[in-house]
């Protein structure tokens, strides 16, 4: 890999979609050949959170707000132990960046992790061309090899595996259980199913209390209640959730143990008690999204990194092998399924990410359910 400190300041780099659209620009990052499916963050903050999200893993990030790198990049907010995304697209980088936390640089950064970008396409033109054709499979060529004919390129984008089936977890997921102490007092024990898990989401835990497992993405159900759980935790991640098991997330509700669920995990759960996943045309990423909450009639703005939702009926409660199910939340921007309250069993779930790294704070309020689902539980 070329460094950025050693390449020439206007290296050659292409961006080729699936669909044979084509755009030109610079490096940025690594120089070289990388691919991925194309989505867009609608996020003007919060780039380092975006890119250490393991829910990225296998994505080419589009960011629609042009100028990114502004405040470098610390030691202190990465969400993981390293950059996921496959890829990365802006328009216009930050030359110098500027934060009293700063150590380097966004483009630094990128390279130090190998991880390939471009700069300086127009990313509202690909926004809008990702909004109209959906996501799809691209590829980023840096270097000698965005002179390579376009033809040829475009058939190794198409050779490239897609996101639907997709079964990534195993691959982000700590490999070996570890322990997140409660903050203070303890109150709880939670055992959590990595399955891309942020390093904010058990924080956010440990604050109200809980001393969190976090568990590999393959932990049985046996090694969940082995930690003797009084709630479990479903994470966020990536892939398509129509290829996960479900043995873990049927046993905790036959068991009626307090269930939470972000993300990924709310489709899980959605799977678990019946229901159908489906593939979103493009997806919601950013931190600007409108959720209303339905059992309380509040609207939250909130964090979402999600390509794929539950297809359960908006108004209407199902009835499921584990009781009754309504949906708890939807997304205001196009009535998405964003969220699921089983009435019946102490376990809810919600399609966003309330631990807010990156994102605003509405939904903190999430973790405080889940603290009284099992305090009700308990009694």
């Amino acid at each position: 890999m070329t460094t950025s400190a050693q390449r020439p300041a206007r290296v050659p780099a292409v961006l080729v979609l699936e669909d044979g659209r084509t755009f030109r620009g610079r490096a940025y990052g690594a120089v070289g050949t990388t691919f991925g499916e194309a989505v867009f963050s609608t996020g003007m903050t919060g780039y380092q959170e975006t890119l250490t999200d393991p829910s990225y893993h296998r994505q080419v990030v589009v960011m629609t707000a042009p100028h990114v790198g502004n405040t470098g990049v610390n030691d202190e907010d990465p969400e993981s132990s390293r950059i996921w995304v496959a890829g990365y697209v802006v328009r216009d980088p930050a030359r110098v960046p500027s934060n009293w936390r700063s150590r380097r640089s966004l483009d630094e950064e990128l390279t130090r992790q190998g991880v390939v970008g471009i700069s300086g396409i127009d990313t509202r033109a690909l926004t809008r061309h990702l909004r109209e054709r959906g996501a799809m499979r691209v590829g980023i060529f840096s270097g000698d090899k965005a002179r390579t004919d376009e033809a040829v390129l475009l058939a190794e984008v198409r050779g490239a595996p897609e996101m639907t089936g997709a079964d990534l977890s195993a691959e982000v997921a700590t490999k070996e259980p570890y322990v997140v102490p409660a903050v203070g007092e303890k109150k709880f024990t939670v055992a959590a199913l990595d399955l891309g898990i942020k390093g904010m989401t058990p924080r956010r835990m440990a604050e109200r209390g809980i001393e969190v497992h976090v568990l590999p993405a393959d932990a049985s159900l046996e090694e969940v209640y082995a930690v003797n759980p009084d709630g479990v935790f479903l994470s966020n991640g990536p892939g398509d959730p129509a290829t996960a098991d479900l043995t873990v997330v049927q046993g905790v509700l036959e068991r009626r143990t307090p269930l939470f669920g972000i993300c990924f995990g709310n489709q899980l759960l959605g799977r678990a008690v019946g229901f159908g996943t489906y593939k979103l045309k493009y997806g919601h990423r950013g931190i600007n999204q409108p959720v209303q909450d339905r059992t309380t009639g509040k609207v939250e703005v909130t964090a979402h990194n999600h390509g794929f939702a539950v297809d359960a009926p908006l108004d209407q409660v199902t009835d499921t092998p584990y009781g009754r199910v309504e949906v708890s939340h939807v997304c205001l921007n196009d009535n998405v399924v964003e969220g699921l309250r089983l009435l019946d069993t102490p376990a809810f779930s919600v399609q966003y990410h309330p631990e807010a790294a990156a994102g605003p704070h509405d939904a903190a309020y999430l973790f405080d359910r889940f603290v009284k689902l099992m305090e009700g539980q308990r009694a």
